[in-house]
């Protein structure tokens, strides 16, 4: 079984709201830089010449349904993100975007349930594109229960990095390599605000949280892709690596936009603390 955490709403699409549409060669400008590439950079990244990508960021040359996907693509958009580049150019969005409850979604959630399950006694957390709890499976709300996170009742979204960051939520006190986490986690959420600025509340957040300003470096202490985590209570400790799961399809934009956040443990303790709380519950 999983448990369920109110699914908190998906942050609009930032390009919305900064370029009118019909005008796509702002907007091209301002992801790329956003991704700090140069032209010669993204022109190499979608094959095309730099002449023709200022053609196309100055509105001298209309950019056609195929290159704008070719760009999308080149830039690593997120697909709803791919979706307003193409209404803002007057092209209709050919990613879909399913409700989590949509029967089309089936497939989907059994997949989720499947992974959630396999992974007992161990955490699984499923997460949304704002970081917010969508589902934990009972090896989650365990690790959290011994460390001292209690998750709401009453509905209210859980954000996941929160937990992490906010001393008053009781997750923080049990992470050992606090400081190396901190500067992953920040790093990939300044990566990814980087093209959705609706992200930026909470990284000013988390930086809050975080305690003093620190310059924005790559952290050296933690693998970006599979992230240690030490956690300790009293004379217990367990030590997992973390790893992110998408489910993403390449024409629905809900699919993609979900992440199964799933905790690996990486030695023989951590697997007979994990067995023996589940055998305790």
């Amino acid at each position: 079984m999983t448990s369920e955490v109110k699914v908190g709403t998906q942050p609009p699409c930032y390009l919305d709201r900064v370029i009118a549409p019909h005008s796509p060669g702002p907007m091209i400008r301002a992801l790329r830089q956003a991704r700090r590439l140069s032209q010669e950079q993204l022109a190499d990244r979608a094959e095309i010449s730099t002449r023709h990508l200022s053609y196309l960021e100055s509105g001298r040359a209309k950019p056609s349904h195929t290159m704008l996907l070719v760009l999308g693509s080149a830039l690593d958009l997120p697909l709803r993100d791919r979706n307003t580049l193409l209404v803002a150019a007057g092209f209709a969005p050919v990613y879909r975007i399913s409700p989590l409850e949509d029967p089309a979604m089936t497939h989907v959630h059994q997949a989720i349930s499947h992974f959630m399950r396999l992974h007992e006694p161990h955490p699984a957390i499923l997460l949304d594109r704002a970081w917010n709890i969508l589902r934990l499976n009972n090896g989650a709300m365990r690790v959290f229960a011994w460390c001292g996170l209690t998750l709401p009742t009453d509905g209210v979204p859980v954000n996941a990095l929160q937990a992490v960051f906010d001393p008053a939520m009781g997750l923080r006190a049990c992470v050992v390599n606090f400081e190396d986490l901190a500067d992953a986690m920040l790093e990939r959420l300044r990566t990814e605000a980087d093209v959705d600025p609706a992200l930026g509340d909470l990284l000013r957040d988390l930086e809050r949280l975080r305690g003093p300003h620190r310059t924005r470096t790559v952290a050296t202490g933690v693998n970006p892709v599979a992230m240690p985590v030490h956690l300790r209570r009293g004379d217990e400790e367990l030590r997992y690596f973390t790893t992110l799961t998408t489910l993403g399809t390449p024409l629905d934009v809900t699919a993609q936009e979900l992440r199964i956040e799933g905790y690996f443990p990486m030695d023989d303790a951590t697997e007979r603390l994990a067995r023996k709380l589940a055998g305790a519950t």
